[in-house]
């Protein structure tokens, strides 16, 4: 098979070059925003007024806050860790175009493999619990999971035709991460060449943050009410130029290494801002900022001013991660070598176990609590028990993005099959600060 030069994993690959540090922090990382979204995925199924597949007989008004403070970020911070990860592996290819094209090549192969096979193997078995339980506890259906299945896999169909999409009842729930990350690791790959020569010329923090908060800023206002969030590969521009632009800052700091080190000294300021404005969020939805509403509809300027409040929150929380984690995580951590082997299978499998889990207790009783932890034990436990079993077999380390082999590999400890969420929905009262966090 052909070598990304030497090593085994990223961190191999960057010793050579003295920059292991790097790689340990965003493995860290990697781990950390998952446990994260399997949390936030519980959190869905108690939170009020926000569609889920699921909800709670018991929901929490006060989780809304709490919740904003992530749904920012949370998934960009996904797209970023995957970008880093990528240029960092392009970094060790050779220049040359005919030996990058071919190692391009490569790279291409093994993200399809660790991210599309999974995809469709998810939508087949893995997110069908998700769907049957959604539509029977909606009243969408009364059947059996056998005969509820035999339709959903069935692309000619004609049961439920108005919930049909163009591959009939067949969907991918939180899995969408994975063809959206797909198709911006391809283009972060033909576009790298490119991207080597602009990063010769070097770019300081202040003028790197007002690029990439302007660009965002423009995404918003052009794109977003234009282009809700949808989920649909074909028709999402607005996730579309988000998540790629955050993909391409993402490439940007890998490709000089001096901004990462601004982002480590400046890790308070960064904290400072992205505090503030998500306290500006948060008070808008409680009604503390007066009739900035009208504002919003009858002024350009204070759109824009809410724009870059809203995307400063954005980039100011994901500035601080990155900046506390090259920090306090750059060293290696027994715990995250053996996590973030496993992210691709408990990414796959947490939010139907949690889906499951709440819809067997949510008859019982059980105060919220209890429910909570035990939502977190079944999910928690069924993650690790399915990544331990996906790894004793060559089919099944295919099927849920393992690398082939255990041991041994020329490749790369990324191809970050990582993932996950829903939509997250928030008021549907004229809050400008809450409506454009979404």
């Amino acid at each position: 098979m052909t070598q990304l030069k030497k090593g085994s994993d990223l961190t191999e690959l960057a010793k050579s070059s003295g920059e292991a540090i790097r790689f340990h922090a965003l493995d860290a990382l990697r781990v950390i925003a998952f446990g994260v979204l399997i949390l936030y995925h519980i959190g869905m199924y108690y939170v009020l007024e926000w569609g889920w597949h699921i909800k709670s007989e018991q929901p929490q008004a006060w989780l809304q806050d709490v919740m904003i403070l992530t749904n920012q970020w949370r998934m960009s911070l996904l797209f970023l860790i995957s970008s880093m990860v990528l240029t960092a592996l392009l970094t060790r290819v050779e220049p040359q175009p005919l030996l990058f094209l071919k190692r391009a090549g490569v790279l291409i192969a093994q993200r399809t493999q660790r991210l599309l096979i999974p995809l469709l193997f998810g939508m087949f078995v893995i997110v069908a619990p998700q769907v049957y339980i959604e539509w029977t506890v909606s009243g969408v259906i009364d059947t059996t999971f056998t005969q509820f299945y035999l339709a959903y896999i069935n692309p000619n169909t004609q049961w439920l035709a108005e919930r049909h999409s163009d591959i009939g009842l067949l969907t991918w729930n939180h899995l969408w991460f994975l063809p959206y990350l797909w198709v911006y690791s391809l283009l972060i790959i033909l576009l790298y060449p490119v991207m080597t020569q602009l990063a010769k010329v070097q770019i300081g923090l202040i003028t790197f943050a007002f690029a990439s908060s302007t660009a965002m800023v423009a995404i918003w206002l052009m794109l977003r009410n234009t282009y809700p969030t949808t989920h649909d590969l074909l028709n999402d521009w607005y996730s579309h130029a988000k998540y790629f632009l955050v993909m391409l800052v993402g490439a940007v700091i890998i490709l000089q290494p001096k901004l990462w080190e601004a982002l480590e000294r400046t890790r308070y300021v960064s904290m400072l801002v992205a505090l503030c404005m998500y306290s500006l969020i948060i008070a808008d939805r409680h009604d503390m900022l007066g009739p900035v509403g009208d504002w919003m509809t009858e002024s350009w300027w204070f759109r824009v001013m809410v724009g870059y409040i809203v995307v400063l929150n954005h980039w100011a929380w994901l500035a601080a991660i990155l900046g506390f984690g090259k920090r306090y995580l750059s060293k290696p951590m027994a715990w995250v070598k053996y996590l973030n082997s496993g992210v691709l299978p408990y990414y796959m499998m947490h939010q139907t176990l949690i889906v499951v889990a709440a819809y067997a207790l949510h008859s019982i009783g059980f105060p919220v609590g209890i429910q909570f932890v035990l939502i977190l034990l079944v999910t928690l436990v069924g993650c690790a028990l399915t990544y331990e079993l996906a790894k004793r077999n060559l089919v099944t380390r295919i099927l849920f993005g393992l690398k082939a082999k255990p041991q041994g590999i020329t490749q790369i400890n990324d191809i970050m099959s990582q993932a996950p969420s829903t939509s997250v929905f928030t008021k549907t009262v004229s809050k400008p600060f809450t409506k454009a966090s979404q």
